[in-house]
């Protein structure tokens, strides 16, 4: 599945994020094997445990709501932060990467889902913050673009406009306020079951989880 999904994702010049949580050491090491190298966690503690079990060269990215108490666990090695949903995060990540003297990349969190349970700046939010406080203002933070997840819905048209909103809103941020910065140039949206709507609407980046390791095991409560 790895090589077929790599293929589908070649003509978009799109990355592939497998999204490994959950899932033991040995399933991320059969794909590692196969040339994957860029694996997405949503827990902080099952991020540690992997990489302290798992080659160095893979590109561990935080996809999960993230506690600010948190960061410095991560700091010293994570490879991207998506999942920048509120400014005191961002503030949060800044402090803890000028301690280590590091630049952490990370992504903007947009909400556009339905669902109030999902994260995220909408975008009027982003641009009031954005003014307030502008890139510059985070010397130890690289901001390389956007990541959104679409509602959880059969309906094909709304998954697609709400993907399209995002591409929309990564090029007005683009234009205003990273336009002479190279760097910001992901927009990180679709997983498993609505890739290619993404894909199709200009995603970047896609999150893949059940499709390379297998759903996950139902829950059972007593």
């Amino acid at each position: 599945m790895l090589f077929q999904l790599l293929r589908e994702l070649e003509p978009y010049r799109a990355k592939l994020v497998a999204v490994s949580k959950t899932k033991p050491v040995e399933a991320i090491q059969v794909l590692y094997d196969e040339g994957q190298r860029i694996f997405g966690e949503n827990r902080v503690q099952e991020i540690m445990e992997k990489a302290d079990r798992l080659p160095s060269d893979i590109q561990w990215h935080m996809i999960g709501h993230l506690q600010t108490n948190k960061i410095k666990y991560i700091a010293p090695f994570i490879h991207l932060i998506q999942s920048v949903d509120r400014p005191k995060l961002l503030h949060a990540i800044q402090a803890e990467a000028a301690k280590i003297n590091r630049i952490i990349p990370i992504l903007l969190q947009l909400h556009v889902a339905q669902e109030e349970t999902k994260f995220g700046f909408s975008e009027e939010e982003l641009m009031v913050f954005l003014n307030e406080e502008p890139p510059a203002s985070f010397p130890n933070v690289a901001i390389q673009g956007v990541m959104a997840m679409a509602s959880f819905t059969e309906d094909e048209k709304q998954i697609r406009r709400e993907f399209a909103q995002v591409r929309a809103t990564y090029g007005r941020i683009k234009t205003k306020y990273f336009q002479d910065n190279p760097e910001f140039s992901e927009c990180s949206m679709g997983m498993s079951g609505d890739y290619q709507i993404a894909l199709e609407e200009g995603a970047t980046m896609v999150r893949i989880g059940s499709l390379l390791f297998g759903p996950r095991p139902c829950q059972i409560t007593p």
